[in-house]
């Protein structure tokens, strides 16, 4: 379980951002922080994962929460920032401190969701991954930019069921069995494969039987390439 903190003022929000986390599997809630002084005493107490960090806060900045848990030999968890704050020189801050994303209130539960998913698959390939080769960075970037590739007419929910799909099957799957799997027609399915094929998050591979066309086969892309020979 990715452990998560919930760092905002408002005990109304905070408690409807807990809400969206646990419906996401994979993620725990593991306390709020209504102010900056209680986010770092959090921080070094309950070492989380990931930090929902609001910037306005009543005794500070959360952008100098990031600077200090930089600074810090403590623990150091990655932050998704969930602000009111629109300006440039904030975004641009968070940017630069390394925010694995920044989200603009108000937002639905969509949009944190895939977020979330985003950010699920890159931990957990993360930790899968011991050593990177150039097209194993690109693919770990690309797995954080996933909300904005989804091309007009997908649905992130729909995205999501796939990729969780293909992550917790160890074994190659067809368009068709996961079409059967989710509750969406072949032609989707195929859709969506495609779509996760063309940014590197699933490989595919063609089976060849005894007749006919090759069956595309799809897997999670999770180990490098090799490069040797």
């Amino acid at each position: 379980m990715i452990t998560t903190l919930i760092v905002e003022d408002d005990y109304r929000v905070a408690e409807i951002h807990a809400a969206y986390v646990r419906k996401v599997r994979g993620f725990a809630v593991v306390g709020h922080a209504p102010t900056a002084a209680r986010a770092r005493s959090e921080i070094r107490q309950l070492a989380p994962a990931l930090v929902l960090l609001d910037l306005y806060l009543p005794d500070g900045n959360g952008l100098d929460i990031l600077r200090e848990t930089l600074a810090s030999v403590g623990p150091r968890p990655d932050f998704l920032v969930i602000t009111a704050a629109r300006d440039v020189a904030s975004v641009r801050t968070a940017l630069q401190l390394g925010t694995v994303h920044y989200l603009v209130k108000p937002f639905t539960f969509a949009q944190i969701e895939e977020r979330l998913i985003a950010y699920r698959h890159l931990h957990d390939r993360l930790a899968r991954t011991a050593e990177a080769e150039q097209h194993e960075v690109d693919a770990l970037y690309r797995l954080l930019r996933g909300p904005a590739l989804l091309p007009k007419g997908h649905s992130g929910p729909t995205m999501a069921a796939v990729r969780d799909l293909l992550h917790d099957t160890p074994d190659e799957v067809s368009a068709t069995e996961v079409a059967e799997k989710i509750g969406i027609s072949r032609a989707t399915a195929q859709r969506y494969l495609a779509e996760l094929v063309r940014h590197g998050r699933v490989e595919l591979r063609l089976h060849y039987g005894a007749t006919g066309r090759p069956e595309h086969r799809y897997r999670i892309a999770i180990s490098p390439r090799s490069t040797s020979g």
